[in-house]
């Protein structure tokens, strides 16, 4: 029988022998977000991005009950404007089965908290606009959409033909 007065819910962050894990929760995440075919990372680019010589990003694990229910993935970039860095949320996923216990709003307040212990002037993130239960949840906890901005991207095709073409 387990103690009433322990939580059930703990946040940790992610360590090498989670890779396999992550990997599950982020085709997860994909299959989510209707694009299982995109998500193409394998253990080794996880290992070498996460625990890397150089980690470009950083994960935590939210487990219930000691069994992984989520996670979240992040890294930090930089504001000019306010001289500080930033913590820039790429990845925020709950299993179906484990939505509904506040694992999700943990994990963003455990972010939130990593953000302000760091120094850092804010906390981003992106979202789907067709994902109507996300957007009420961060509008809920007072995250405001910046609707101004328009995010732009390079894929790896493109990254190629532009970094080579500065190139003799």
């Amino acid at each position: 029988m387990s103690d009433p007065n322990q939580n059930p819910l703990t946040i940790r962050p992610a360590g090498p022998d989670d890779i396999d894990e992550l990997l599950a929760l982020i085709h997860e995440l994909a299959v989510y977000e209707k694009a299982p075919e995109s998500a193409v990372a394998t253990p080794e680019l996880l290992h070498r991005a996460l625990f890397g010589e150089r980690p470009t990003a950083e994960a935590v694990i939210a487990e219930w009950e000691g069994k992984p229910a989520g996670f979240a993935l992040y890294f930090h970039n930089f504001s000019t404007w306010l001289g500080k860095p930033g913590l820039y949320l790429e990845d925020l996923f709950v299993r179906e089965s484990m939505r509904g216990k506040g694992i999700g709003k943990a994990l963003l307040l455990h972010l939130a908290g990593i953000a302000r212990d760091r120094g850092c002037g804010r906390m981003e993130w992106s979202v789907l606009d067709w994902n109507t239960p996300a957007i009420d949840f961060y509008k809920a906890l007072g995250a405001e959409p910046m609707d101004e901005w328009t995010v732009y991207r390079l894929d790896a095709a493109a990254l190629e033909r532009v970094a080579g073409s500065g190139r003799d």
